[in-house]
């Protein structure tokens, strides 16, 4: 039987169009239940997540990546809600800035990884310097065509040094991202949430999925794989997400640290 993880992995020889982004398949239950469900396994990450802070042995890399209207803030505030802070941290990769212009492209994402205890999720990725660039032509496309390899390599150090690294492009369709990005428009206090930038790159689409495409083709390794998790219903994206996450941290050997027993020895006056 399929788990979870590798019903939503992206393989190889696969394509982008076969994900389909309306997917409910993995819970067949009402949406009413979808919360009271996502409760019961938030608490049992909370757990799970207190346990990685106070052991310290392990580095946690969640990555984000989607189309805008996704759902990735959404996601985050559903699944983290109840986290020990002190070990989570969330990461918004935006447009670089000028002192992150001046170096490699990777600069910043170096300074941005979890440390032993930590959860770290990353709201875009590192994998915006090979999207936008191909889409938009802003750099040749031999320099990066070559991303591909370079990140490969990061991801391997990463996980070579015993970081978990874990990929989910939330996948919408174009319908969806224009009733979200309409109902942002006609709720004043979402409207805010709408840039320019998001209505103009509409038209980029077709381009923008060929662009995910390659990067799941060319990135998604048997060590780092791309889990392509169907987002038109949030719900259903909710409980998978969260289900792949928790199968991961259950595979982990996490316990409690034993107190010193010097420690133990000296008395409270």
């Amino acid at each position: 039987m399929k788990s979870i993880s590798d019903k939503y992995t992206f393989k190889s020889g696969q394509d982008l169009s076969q994900f389909d982004p309306n997917d409910t398949t993995c819970f067949p239950i009402e949406r009413n239940q979808a919360e009271e469900h996502l409760f019961m396994l938030r608490a049992e990450f909370d757990d799970l997540q207190e346990l990685i802070y106070a052991q310290k042995k392990y580095r946690i890399l969640i990555m984000l990546q989607g189309t805008d209207g996704s759902g990735k803030d959404s996601l985050i505030r559903a699944i983290f809600k109840g986290v020990n802070p002190n070990g989570c941290r969330v990461i918004n990769f935006k447009s670089p800035s000028e002192e992150e212009m001046s170096h490699n492209y990777m600069w910043r994402i170096f300074k941005k990884l979890p440390a032993k205890g930590e959860i770290v999720i990353h709201n875009r990725t590192i994998y915006e310097d090979i999207i936008y660039p191909s889409v938009h032509s802003t750099i040749d496309k031999k320099v990066w065509e070559k991303r591909y390899e370079h990140i490969n390599a990061f991801e391997k150090l990463l996980t070579d040094e015993g970081t978990i690294v874990l990929k989910f492009f939330l996948h919408i369709s174009k319908k969806e991202q224009k009733q979200r990005l309409l109902a942002r428009l006609n709720d004043p206090t979402k409207e805010w949430k709408v840039s320019k930038g998001d209505i103009l790159e509409r038209k980029y689409w077709n381009d923008y999925q060929k662009s995910y495409n390659n990067i799941f083709k060319n990135t998604s390794t048997s060590s780092v794989p791309w889990h392509i998790i169907g987002s038109n219903h949030k719900w259903h994206r909710n409980l998978v997400v969260m289900s792949i996450l928790l199968d991961t941290l259950k595979q982990l050997n996490i316990e409690y640290p034993k107190l010193n027993p010097e420690v133990k020895k000296l008395k409270l006056i």
